[in-house]
């Protein structure tokens, strides 16, 4: 029963659209695809999911293009899905503001946890704006940043050392606790330099 949200999953693969469509679904997922990003936008319009899931490099519109409708008209989250984590990829998923971002190869398995993490991240945010106290949606936005930058770390690691997510995460925590750093404080160090190596290029 597709109860727990909708999502727009977006791919010009058909065989990786196919995959994570039937997963997401199988995962209580309502879901609408498409294969290219003029589609995508007309379906989003139309659709108004809760959550869309982007392959960046694709014909006609990116995953990039779609997403900047996605922010600016619908304020629909967004995140990627890609073969690439190149420095100048991670740079532009950063200022789009994705809420994950997910290094392929992947199975499903690995991806419905990242997507029932950014409904229940979701879910908090709407209660923060349904009871807004200043000092708290200050508090949440500072979390959300947090988390985002986490993530992309993880996206980072997981590209450049062939890792699996969970091992991408804890290679993480070893750079921190080595530099005797937090968690956070190294995701951040890391999305930094990368951000500095794509300046440089």
């Amino acid at each position: 029963m597709a109860d727990k949200g909708k999502i727009l999953v977006v791919d010009d693969d058909r065989l990786v659209l196919a995959t994570v469509s039937h997963g997401l679904s199988q995962a209580g997922y309502d879901v609408i695809d498409a294969d290219n990003g003029d589609d995508a936008i007309l379906l989003a319009r139309q659709h108004k999911p809760d959550l869309a899931l982007l392959d960046i490099r694709m014909e006609g519109k990116s995953g990039f293009d779609v997403a900047a409708y996605l922010r600016e008209y619908l304020h629909t989250p967004f995140m990627f899905l890609s073969a690439f984590a190149d420095d100048e990829t991670v740079r532009q998923v950063r200022e789009l503001g994705a809420v994950a971002y997910l290094v392929k190869p992947l199975d499903i398995g690995q991806i419905v946890p990242t997507v029932e993490a950014a409904f229940a991240n979701l879910g908090a945010r709407a209660a923060a704006a349904a009871a807004p106290r200043p000092q708290q949606a200050m508090n949440d936005a500072i979390g959300d940043a947090v988390a985002d930058t986490v993530a992309l770390a993880v996206g980072v690691l997981m590209h450049r050392y062939s890792l699996q997510r969970g091992a991408a995460y804890e290679r993480l925590q070893k750079l921190a606790a080595e530099d005797g750093r937090s968690v956070v404080d190294q995701a951040e160090r890391l999305v930094e330099a990368v951000e500095l190596l794509a300046r440089g290029q």
